[in-house]
This record gives C-alpha cells, sequence and structure tokens, in this order.
C-alpha cells in the first residue's frame, strides 16, 4: 500500500501526480552525473545477511537521523522546527517584495520545501521511531509546522503577490508550462483553504484545519491499538494463537489467514469491538472536515477532496463505483458460493459464510485448484534475491542499479534497516531508499511508502536528491535461512518500490510537484503496475531461486500463482467498493442521516453481500479515512488506469527498455506538474472514459 499524506497548499505532503510539461527539465538535462561510490555492494547479498552490528561507529561521532544533525536527539526537532519556521518569516518577506515572475513561483517553492523538509520527516518518525521520545518530539512538531501551513494558506499578503502574477496574462504565457502549472496549483490550494473568506472565517479555517489534523493523528493511532480481553471470556482452546499477557489475550489484527474459524471469529469480533473514545473521534473528524469544506464553499468534503483529481468529483466516483459494482456482482456471487462450499467441505457444523472467512478460504481455494500453498514458494523468494531482481528489472528497463549503502551511526532508527543508493549508468546517483522491512515491537503494521526529502532543482543549479522510506513488516532471517518471503510479501514488496522509484525519477523543477506528489487517484498506478511485473514468469525466472539449492522456480508453478490469482478475484474487489462506497457517504451530505455504524451495517449489505457483524465497527480501523479521506476509490482507479499501461507497453516484453524509457519520460519523470487527465489518454486522442476504464478492468477478472 501508497502513504498520503497533506498539510495544504505549502506543505504538499504526498498529494496529486501532475506531469511534465514541453519546457521542463529533464530527467539529468543540465545537473551534474552523481559520482559512483566506492563503499557500495551489491544489494541481493545485503539483505540475505543480518547487518553486522556497527561496531566500528562505537566511538565515532553520531549523526542524526537521515544525515540530519540536529536530529541525533529528540530535542532536535525543536531546533528543526524553529529554524524552519524562522526561514519560513524571510522567505515570505522575499517572496511579497519580489516582482511578480518565474521568481515567485521558484520563492513559493523554497518555502513549501522548507516546511515539507521537516514535517515530511517528522510526519513518518512519530509512528515509526521505536523510541516514545522520538516520537513524542516528532508530533509535536508535525503540529507546529501543520498549524503554520494553515496560517499560510490565509495568508492575504501572500496570496495577493501570487494572484498579481497569475492575473497579469502577459506574464503568465511567457512561463514554461511546469512553472504555470505550479503557480496555478499554489493558487488552487489557497482557495480551497478560503483564502476569500473575511479575517474572521479565516481563522475560523485555520483553527478548523489544526482541529482536523489533530484528530487525523487521534483516529489514526487508535485504528492499530491491540484489545485486551480476559482470559475466561475466550475458549481456552484457541488462547494458544494470541499473545498473553498475565491474565489477558492481546488481540491485534484480525488473524485473517488462520485455518481455525473460530480463532477468526474471536479475532474479528474482539479487535472490531467498538470503542467509544475512537467512534467519538471518527465522528468529530468527519464533522469538522465538513464544516470546513463549507465554510470555504463546497457542499460536502469529496467535493473538495477531489477537486484536481482524474475523477472531479463525488457524482463520478459513485457513477464508476456503481457500474463497477454492477459488473463484478455475478461473478462475486459465484465466488461467494465456492467459499461457502469450501466451509461446507472443511466445517460442516457451521458452513455459514461470514465477514471473518474470505480471506482464509479464497486461500484455501486457490491452493487446492492450483496446488500453490505458499510454503511451497517461499523458498524461492528469499529477500535478497527478490531484491536482486528488483535490481535486474530496473536495470534492464531503465539503466538503474540498485546498490546497499552503510549508514552512519545514528543515521537510522533501527540496525535492521538498510539503505540503498539509486545509481543511474549515466546520470549517478539518483536518491536513497531507507528500507523498514522487518518486524518489531509497536511498529505500525501497514507496509508503506514515506516521502522523507522531496526533490528539485536548486538555486545553485545543483538537484536536491529524493529520499523516501519503504516500511514493510517481514519476518527475521533465522539462523537456518534469510528471510523468506510468501507470494503475497513479494507482491507487496514490489508494489512499494513502484511508489519509491515514482519518487526516485521524478525529475520536477519543483518539489511542490515532485514523484509521488500528484492526485490520489493517479499515485497508485506506478505501484499497481508494479504488481504486473511481479506476477510476470519472465521477471520472476530472473530471480526466483531456491535459498539453499540455487535451483529455479519451475514455470510451471510460477503459472500456476499467476492463473490463482483470478480465482475469488471479483469478491475481493467488490470488497474494495465497498470501502470505496463508505468512504463517499461517510464525507458526503452533513450532518449524517444514521450513524456511522448503522452507515457501514447498510453499505456492507447492498455492496458486499455477506452480512454485518452485531457490535462490531470495522470502521473504527478504517486507517486509510484519514489520508485517502474521500479518495479510497484511487486504488480502483488506479488498477484500471495500470492495466492500461501494462497491456500498451510491457505485456508482449516486460524488459523493453524503449517502453520503460518512454514510462520513465511520460509518466514517472513528470511528479505532478501536468493535469492528471494527460497522463491517461492515447497520445493524440483525448482522455478514457470510465466505461473505458471498466472494459479495461483487472486481467484477473478476465
Amino acid at each position: 500500500m501508497l502513504c498520503s499524506r497533506s498539510l495544504g497548499g505549502l506543505g504538499a505532503g504526498v498529494a496529486a501526480l501532475r506531469s511534465r510539461p514541453a519546457g521542463q527539465v529533464r530527467f539529468g538535462a543540465g545537473i551534474r552525473a552523481r559520482r559512483v561510490s566506492t563503499s557500495w555492494s551489491p544489494v541481493g547479498a545485503a539483505f540475505n545477511v543480518r547487518p553486522q552490528g556497527r561496531l566500528l561507529d562505537l566511538f565515532g561521532e553520531r549523526q542524526g537521523l537521515f544525515g540530519v544533525p540536529e536530529l541525533s536527539a529528540p530535542e532536535g526537532f525543536r531546533v528543526a522546527q524553529e529554524e524552519a519556521l524562522r526561514r519560513t518569516e524571510l522567505l515570505v518577506e522575499r517572496v511579497c517584495s519580489t516582482r511578480p515572475g518565474p521568481e515567485t513561483v521558484f520563492i513559493f517553492d523554497e518555502l513549501s520545501d522548507t516546511l515539507c523538509r521537516v514535517a515530511d520527516l517528522a510526519d513518518f518518525v512519530k509512528i515509526a521511531h521505536p523510541e516514545l521520545a522520538f516520537r513524542e518530539a516528532a508530533g509535536e512538531a508535525c503540529r507546529s509546522i501543520g498549524t503554520m501551513v494553515e496560517k499560510l494558506n490565509t495568508n492575504v499578503e501572500l496570496y495577493q503577490t501570487l494572484q498579481k502574477l497569475i492575473a497579469d496574462k502577459k506574464l503568465v504565457d511567457s512561463l514554461d508550462a511546469e512553472t504555470r502549472r505550479v503557480a496555478e496549483l499554489f493558487m488552487f490550494d489557497f482557495e480551497i483553504s478560503g483564502i476569500h473568506l473575511d479575517e474572521e472565517k479565516r481563522k475560523r479555517a485555520v483553527d478548523l484545519n489544526v482541529k482536523i489534523l489533530d484528530l487525523s493523528s487521534q483516529f489514526l493511532m487508535g485504528t492499530n491499538f491491540p484489545i485486551k480481553i480476559e482470559k475466561h471470556l475466550v475458549p481456552e482452546h484457541i488462547h494458544h494463537h494470541f499473545v498473553h499477557d498475565k491474565n489477558h489475550i492481546v488481540v491485534d489484527g484480525l488473524h485473517a489467514e488462520a485455518p481455525d474459524d473460530l480463532v477468526r471469529e474471536a479475532a474479528y469480533k474482539i479487535f472490531l469491538y467498538p470503542n467509544a473514545g475512537q467512534l467519538k473521534c471518527l465522528e468529530e473528524l468527519l464533522s469538522n472536515r465538513d464544516l470546513l469544506a463549507k465554510l470555504v464553499g463546497y457542499s460536502t468534503f469529496s467535493h473538495r477532496a477531489l477537486q484536481g483529481t482524474i475523477a472531479q468529483n463525488p457524482e463520478t466516483v459513485m457513477n464508476f463505483l456503481e457500474k463497477l459494482s454492477d459488473k463484478l456482482s455475478e461473478r462475486a456471487v459465484r465466488d461467494f458460493e465456492m467459499m461457502q462450499g469450501m466451509k461446507m467441505k472443511l466445517n460442516p457444523q457451521n458452513s455459514e459464510l461470514m465477514p471473518w472467512d474470505p480471506p482464509y478460504y479464497s486461500g484455501v481455494i486457490r491452493a487446492e485448484r492450483y496446488n500453490i500453498e505458499p510454503s511451497l514458494y517461499c523458498p524461492f523468494f528469499s529477500l535478497g534475491a527478490c531484491m536482486e531482481g528488483l535490481n535486474i528489472l530496473f536495470n534492464k528497463l531503465l539503466g538503474i542499479s540498485l546498490y546497499a549503502e552503510q549508514p552512519a551511526k545514528g543515521e537510522v532508527w533501527s540496525e535492521d534497516v538498510r539503505k540503498l543508493a539509486v545509481v543511474h549508468e549515466s546520470e549517478g546517483l539518483l536518491g536513497h531508499i531507507y528500507c523498514d522491512f522487518f518486524q518489531r515491537a509497536e511498529k505500525p503494521h501497514q507496509d508503506c511508502h514515506f516521502t522523507i526529502r522531496g526533490g528539485r532543482l536548486k538555486e545553485d543549479g545543483e538537484y536536491q536528491l529524493p529520499v523516501v522510506v519503504l516500511m514493510l513488516n517481514l519476518p527475521h532471517s533465522s539462523r537456518k535461512s534469510p528471510t523468506l518471503l510468501t507470494p503475497g510479501m513479494m507482491e507487496n514488496l514490489f508494489h512499494e518500490m513502484g511508489h519509491a522509484m515514482h519518487s526516485m525519477l521524478g525529475r520536477t523543477r519543483y518539489q511542490h510537484v515532485t514523484g509521488t506528489r500528484c492526485s490520489t487517484d493517479f499515485a497508485e498506478v506506478p505501484s499497481i503496475l508494479m504488481e504486473y511485473f511481479s506476477n510476470d514468469y519472465r521477471v520472476v525466472n530472473q530471480f526466483a531461486r531456491h535459498y539453499e539449492s540455487g535451483q529455479p522456480l519451475p514455470k510451471a508453478m510460477v503459472s500456476r500463482l499467476c492463473e490463482s490469482k483470478k480465482a475469488c478475484a471479483a469478491a475481493d474487489m467488490q470488497l474494495q467498493v465497498f470501502y470505496a462506497t463508505l468512504d463517499q457517504i461517510y464525507h458526503g451530505k452533513h450532518p449524517l442521516r444514521k450513524s456511522t455504524t448503522d452507515i457501514l451495517k447498510e453499505t456492507q449489505e447492498k455492496f458486499y453481500g455477506l452480512p454485518y457483524v452485531p457490535n462490531t465497527a470495522w470502521q473504527l480501523r478504517f486507517s486509510h479515512l484519514v489520508g485517502y479521506g474521500a479518495k479510497y476509490y484511487s486504488y480502483l482507479m488506479s488498477r484500471a488506469v495500470a492495466s492500461m499501461v501494462w497491456k500498451e507497453c510491457f505485456l508482449q516484453d516486460p524488459f523493453n527498455r524503449a517502453a520503460g524509457e518512454r514510462y520513465r519520460r511520460e509518466v514517472l519523470a513528470h511528479g505532478g506538474g501536468r493535469e492528471p487527465m494527460l497522463l491517461v489518454q492515447e497520445p493524440g486522442q483525448g482522455p478514457y472514459s470510465f466505461r473505458e476504464y471498466l472494459s479495461q478492468g483487472d486481467p484477473n477478472l478476465n
């Protein structure tokens, strides 16, 4: 899965794909190649061994997180945020005293970069750092920078400076296309933040935005919070499936893959039991989002959130979801019937299909029908082999290699974190990826991509290299074997690396539109496209080797694995339609006509088909309501677009260098510098209609 956050106008966060129009600095053009370091090592071997404790660093100077000197201790976040706020004041003064022109846009972007470089880094640290003091300090920095961003988004003098530029048609026409696009985006952010309101209402908009930031953080923390329940309330014979805490059982997830029906049922009912505080937090979050939307002139939060996306408005989204649901319905019913038949076969005493059943029984069906028991595949998918597979793919498609680089003391937050240098064969170093891949206590269970620093062309002509983090939850290696991935884990790794390469290859002039800072319903396209590569035998054959014998994964096994993905695919996608529809309703017309739980029940029965379970509230674990509020449909739409790209560019040859360069040049390099609709059309033709999206669909459904 992509990790989306937006600070509003000047804090671009990870929010919109807008591609590079003519005139933009091309990838590497006018930028000196970065030299290649002799300290880099092959990527495959680096991931198949445990890091050798950094003994040589014991007496070395401690650096800060990500090489930022101030962040060698939690207190450094205050220093970093104060410096960012001080520099922000100077930049505001500078832009307001500058004659309107291209420099206006450059200073706006520098302002955005100054704030994002602290906020983006802190956004990651506040949820991922193992030390509470670092998490709390990062959280305070996020709130401080977020508050400043909202104030700037309603700063009239700043707005008027940009307006003078936008209003001068002759001046605007003289700008290159990317600069014009970025200026328009900054103006758009002012407008949706309520710049047109009187002073009192602008202050109200700032207060609402800050409150929404706080509620979002609170809700997000609650979505992962484990539940403790007294042991005597859980059947004794399933206690060993859960973590024990003295007299309590700790349930920290849905245990969706557990073979025991009772374990899945217990986990579902306990983990999803309504929490009054979390329920109140969600209600306040939705209510305040609606108040903000109406205050700045939108009928619903969804209308505000969808401005500038491919879909444009909630009516189009609902039309898309309803048509997709109609297309899926018959096949989804057949999938549920197959699952129920399998449940009846294995558990005839309790054969009704329930919401906790599909992940397990769809897996049983795939394993039985196609003989794809994950344990048969894991030995061929060592983490090192998979990373080498990515390296081979990127090298053949794009001329890019991944190298392991030794982090300095204090640069990473856990000794398990690996640092990758991304290097082009002629352009040199392109950026860095920090790989936080392994399980640890209190680490969020979600697979995510985080932008730490966006790329941009600096005033001195140097290119500010992008830095990102990929966060997964893989098992550690053992004494007997390296980390072994299931096919699903391997696909997730490819997915997240798609986000990372989007960030690495974005060579926009402006940080505000770099890499994954693009419309949410396009941001998932590069990552979903990588899933197609991960399921193609020609790609898998390059790296899947048994970690002991070196034997390649037989072609028949790969074929069965790919074919198995079609089993129950309609039911899986129908579940996503349900989630996306629920998201639209929650962010639609307010006040809501029913409670969020009643809406969940009604929507589940209409758009999914399996019964709602009394005394559960799945929406309270729906973490995507924060980063993807009103935009959860993006996964479905991006899948349709990714399917089109795969068929057009890579189906015939997944290693086609010309197609890879075209994809880089026309999509990845652009970041958010062009209208997203321009990226989903045939050359010389108009944009695809949603009917065409549906006809393209997902190959697993065809």
